[in-house]
């Protein structure tokens, strides 16, 4: 009788190693995204401003966008959502470009130094638009 109990303690924790296995392998795969996270760079360290530059362009008022690098690694691949960039102006792509509809790619996916490297760009629109971080590559 002592048989069927040990081997339904090994099954049980078989059955717990399978499933903190699984939990691991979802953990690493929800980081997958933010590569930036993973490597010691924080989403908050890639800081974007704006401001009213006060020109207007065919009507519609300019800004002017910084993006700049906080991060104690260099960090390259950069795309942040932009919705296809709309601009009544022509903006330099070799700033910024879009990769579709959502998202666009700063410096051509060149690397922003680290703790200060910066890429900037003009556009005008009618409001100003947000340029939230998706994904950057650190390189630490």
């Amino acid at each position: 009788m002592a048989r069927p109990r040990a081997a339904a303690e090994l099954l049980r924790l078989l059955f717990l190693l399978a499933l903190a296995a699984a939990a691991a392998a979802a953990a690493a795969a929800a980081t997958a995204g933010a590569p930036a996270a993973a490597a010691g760079c924080r989403r908050g360290e890639l800081v974007v401003r704006q401001r009213a530059t006060g020109r207007t362009v065919e009507g519609k008022p300019e800004y002017a966008v910084e993006v700049r690098n906080a991060c104690r690694c260099a960090q390259s691949r950069v795309v942040v959502r932009c919705y296809g960039l709309s601009s009544v102006e022509a903006v330099d792509p070799r700033a910024i470009r879009a990769v579709d509809g959502e998202r666009c790619l700063l410096r051509g996916g060149r690397a922003l130094a680290p703790r200060g490297g910066a890429v900037r760009f003009t556009y005008a629109w009618m409001t100003p638009q947000d340029f939230p971080l998706v994904s950057s590559t650190p390189h630490c």
